[in-house]
């Protein structure tokens, strides 16, 4: 995600959100001030999950999200890193 997106509580808010959705992964900040997310889980759910992502928490402005498929980690929870 590009936009405002770090200082403003993204990445433990879309923890949150992933673990309400049942989603597992992660997000991390990246030194060019975006976030990187990666998300597994149920096909609806990781939809959901994009959707808010697309929108993030209250004070976050979300200007892009590149979506990419990758195999899946076999995660078990979501970090933050």
């Amino acid at each position: 995600m590009s936009g405002v997106v770090q200082g403003v509580g993204f990445r433990w808010s879309a923890r949150a959100e992933a673990q309400r959705l049942g989603v597992t992964g992660f997000a991390r900040n990246r030194p060019d001030a975006t976030v990187e997310v990666e998300a597994e889980g149920p096909p609806a759910a990781v939809a959901a999950f994009v959707s808010w992502l697309k929108k993030g928490p209250p004070s976050a402005r979300v200007s892009s999200v590149e979506l990419s498929d990758l195999s899946p980690l076999g995660s078990t929870e979501f970090n933050v890193g």
